[in-house]
C-alpha cells in the first residue's frame, strides 16, 4: 500500500509537470507573440502625399553643399525638382497656390544619407523574428535587400527625425550576402521608396591573416585553412557566373539560375561591388582581386584605409567608412585613430563616405558621428558632405540627390542650426517635394506625459 502510494504521487508529480511543460510552453509563446506584437507594430507615420503646388522657402541661410552658403536667401521646389535657389527675395511664381514658409533664422540642408545600413530590416535584435538582413547560406546574390525592407518600421521615423532621409540598405551574413538597395525613407511600399533597387553586390572579403585572441577557439593553422577556403569560394562562384551569363547569352533557352542573374549586372560593370574589407591586408586583397576582374569595387569598412592610400589612389577606390565611434583595430593604435581617418582620406585625396557603422536603432546618430570627424580635425564643410553629396556621387545619384541645386530632387531638411551640432533640431523635411511628417513614437510618448502632468496641474504651459 505504501509503495502504491509513493507510485501514485510519482505519477501525479509526472502527469503535473507535464501538465506545467504545456503551460510553460503556451505561456512562452504567447510572451513571443505579444513581443512579437510590439515589434511588428506599424509605425503612425503616413506617408506624404505627393507634391500639388510650388513651395517657397525664404529669408533662411540656404548651405547648398556643393556651392557657397548663401546666408540669407532663397529655395522653391515644384513637382519634387528643385527650381530656385539663390540669394535675396524668392521669384514671383504664376502659379495661383503656392505655399510659403519663412525660414527667418532657420537653415535649409540637403537630406542626410545613411550608407550601409539595416534600417528597415530589422527591428529589435534581440526578438528574432524581426530581423531580416541575414539569408540562409553562405553564397546568396540573388537575395535583394529592397523587397525585405518594412516600410512601417518604427525605426525609420527616428531617423528621419534626425534629417536622414535616404539610406543604402544592405543584407550581411556569409561571403556575398545579396544586393544592397537605395531607398528614400518614407513611402507606402518598399516599391515606392526604391530609389534604386538593386545598388551594388555586397562582398564580405575574409582576412588574410589570423586572430590571436582568448576568445578564439580555432587554431592558426584552422583559420589559415577557412580563409584559404573562403578566398576559393569566392573565385569559384564569380567563375561561374561568368560562365553561366556567357552560356546564357549564347542560347537563351538554357535554364536560368537566380543566383547567377544576381551577379550579372555587378559582372557587367554595371553596378559595383561593396567590399566590406577593415584591415589592410583585406582591403589590399579585394582591391586585387577586382581589379584583376576588372570590377567596379568600393571599400566598404575601411579602418586600415590609410595605411594603403597610394593602392587606393593609383585605382580611384572609393572608401566607406564604417562609422568613428568604435575601437581601434590594434593594441598600438593610438585612440584617436579612427576618429581621424576621414581627415587623412580627405587630405590624401580619397573619395569617401561617412556611414553609420551602427545597428539600426542608432542610424538616427549619423551626423554626430560625422561631426566626431569633424572635432578631430576634418574641416567642418567636409564632414557635411561625407554624409551628402559624397555619399551620393560614390553611390551614383550625384546628379539627383546630395546638394542644393535647380534640377535635383526636392530632398532636404529645415533646421535650427548646424545638423553636426547635437543641440539642433529637424523642424521640417522633404522627400521628393513631399512633405514628411518627423514624428515619432517617442516624440509621441513625450507629448502624451506632457498632457498628464498638464491636468495634474503640474504644468502650466498651455496646449500647443
Amino acid at each position: 500500500m505504501f509503495f502504491s502510494r509513493i507510485n501514485s504521487w510519482q505519477n501525479g508529480i509526472t502527469i503535473r509537470a507535464a501538465q506545467w511543460g504545456r503551460l510553460h510552453t503556451v505561456l512562452a509563446l504567447a510572451l513571443v507573440m505579444c513581443i512579437s506584437t510590439i515589434a511588428h507594430g506599424q509605425s503612425r507615420q503616413v506617408p506624404g502625399p505627393p507634391q500639388d503646388r510650388p513651395i517657397v522657402i525664404h529669408s533662411a541661410m540656404i548651405h547648398t553643399v556643393s556651392g557657397d552658403v548663401i546666408e540669407h536667401g532663397h529655395i522653391v521646389f515644384k513637382d519634387g525638382r528643385i527650381t530656385h535657389v539663390g540669394p535675396g527675395d524668392a521669384p514671383r511664381l504664376e502659379a495661383s497656390e503656392v505655399t510659403v514658409y519663412d525660414g527667418t533664422d532657420l537653415h535649409v540642408y540637403p537630406g542626410l544619407f545613411a550608407i550601409d545600413t539595416e534600417v528597415g530590416l530589422q527591428e529589435v535584435s534581440a526578438v528574432p523574428v524581426t530581423i531580416d538582413h541575414t539569408e540562409f547560406g553562405r553564397v546568396v546574390p540573388e537575395v535583394r535587400a529592397a523587397v525585405a525592407v518594412n516600410p512601417d518600421s518604427d525605426l525609420i521615423p527616428v531617423a528621419r527625425a534626425n534629417g536622414i532621409l535616404t539610406a543604402m540598405i544592405s543584407p550581411k551574413g556569409g561571403l556575398i550576402s545579396g544586393r544592397s538597395a537605395l531607398m528614400r525613407l518614407d513611402g507606402w511600399t518598399w516599391e515606392d521608396m526604391a530609389i534604386n533597387a538593386d545598388a551594388g553586390l555586397i562582398v564580405n572579403w575574409p582576412r588574410t591573416e589570423p586572430i590571436e585572441a582568448w576568445w578564439m577557439e580555432q587554431s592558426e593553422a584552422e583559420q589559415r585553412k577557412e580563409i584559404e577556403e573562403d578566398l576559393k569560394s569566392i573565385e569559384r562562384i564569380f567563375d561561374e557566373a561568368a560562365a553561366y551569363i556567357a552560356a546564357k547569352d549564347a542560347d537563351s533557352e538554357q535554364a536560368t539560375d537566380m543566383r547567377f542573374e544576381g551577379m550579372r549586372a555587378a559582372l557587367a560593370g554595371e553596378q559595383p561591388v561593396f567590399g566590406r574589407a577593415a584591415q589592410m591586408g583585406q582591403i589590399e586583397s579585394a582591391v586585387a582581386w577586382a581589379k584583376r576582374r576588372d570590377l567596379d569595387i568600393v571599400i566598404v569598412g575601411g579602418i586600415e584605409a590609410d595605411e594603403v592610400l597610394p593602392l587606393l589612389l593609383k585605382y580611384d577606390i572609393p572608401v566607406i567608412i564604417s562609422g568613428t565611434h568604435r575601437l581601434p583595430l590594434r593594441r598600438h593604435d593610438a585612440y584617436d585613430r579612427i576618429f581621424t581617418l576621414p581627415k587623412r582620406l580627405h587630405e590624401a585625396g580619397i573619395r569617401y563616405a561617412i556611414a553609420p557603422g551602427t545597428e539600426p536603432a542608432h542610424v538616427r546618430n549619423l551626423n554626430h558621428i560625422a561631426a566626431t570627424a569633424a572635432a578631430y580635425g576634418l574641416p567642418k564643410t567636409e564632414a557635411l558632405r561625407s554624409v551628402t553629396l559624397h555619399a551620393a556621387n560614390i553611390l551614383g545619384v550625384g546628379d539627383e540627390l546630395g546638394s542644393l541645386e535647380p534640377g535635383k530632387a526636392a530632398t532636404l531638411i529645415v533646421t535650427s542650426g548646424d545638423p553636426l551640432e547635437i543641440t539642433t533640431d529637424t523642424l521640417m523635411a522633404f522627400i521628393d517635394g513631399r512633405r514628411i511628417d518627423l514624428g515619432t513614437r517617442q516624440t509621441q510618448l513625450y507629448d502624451k506625459y506632457r498632457e498628464k502632468y498638464r491636468q495634474l496641474g503640474l504644468l502650466e504651459e498651455p496646449r500647443p
